[in-house]
C-alpha cells in the first residue's frame, strides 16, 4: 500500500481560530481524520505529522518510510533553504498545499523555495486542498506505481 505523509509546518497547529477568514474553520485534526477516511478509500495509508519547528519537520523528512508527501511548509516556504534541501535529499514525491494563495498576499509570500521541485502545486482551495492533493498522489500511482 502506497503511504503518503501529510506534513505541515509552522502555526498550523491552530487552524480553525487563527485567521478563519483567510484558513479557514477546520482543524488541522478534522484536516488529517478527512484524509485518512479518503486515503482509505482510495487505497492509500495516510500519516500525519505537524511542527513549529524545522529541524523536527526535516527530521520526519530523513525517515523516509513513506512514498509521496502532502507538504504544507507554511512560512517555511518562503524561508528554509534547509527543508528544500531535505526535500531534494530525499528524492521522493510530493504535492506542495497551501490554504491561501501567497501570490495573492504581501510580497514576503512571494519567495517559494519548494514550488519548482513540487509534482503538483495547489494554492486558494481552503481545505479541500489538501483532499485535492491526495486524490492527485491516486492518479500518479494508478499510472506510474507507488514511486
Amino acid at each position: 500500500m502506497t503511504r503518503v505523509l501529510v506534513l505541515n509546518g509552522p502555526n498550523l497547529n491552530l487552524l480553525g481560530t487563527r485567521e478563519p477568514e483567510i484558513y479557514g474553520h477546520m482543524t488541522l485534526a478534522e484536516i488529517e481524520e478527512g484524509l485518512r477516511t479518503r486515503g482509505a478509500e482510495l487505497g492509500l495509508e495516510v500519516v500525519a505529522f505537524q511542527s513549529n519547528h524545522e529541524g523536527a519537520l526535516i527530521d520526519r523528512l530523513h525517515r523516509r518510510d513513506f512514498d509521496w508527501s502532502i507538504v504544507n511548509a507554511g512560512g517555511l516556504t518562503h524561508t528554509s533553504v534547509s527543508l528544500r534541501d531535505a526535500l531534494k535529499g530525499i528524492g521522493l514525491p510530493f504535492v506542495e498545499v497551501h490554504l491561501s494563495d501567497p501570490i495573492q498576499r504581501e510580497s514576503f509570500r512571494h519567495v517559494n523555495y519548494l514550488h519548482d521541485m513540487a509534482e503538483e502545486r495547489i494554492v486558494g482551495k481552503g481545505a479541500a486542498g489538501y483532499t485535492m492533493a491526495l486524490e492527485f498522489i491516486a492518479h500518479q500511482v494508478d499510472k506510474r506505481g507507488s514511486r
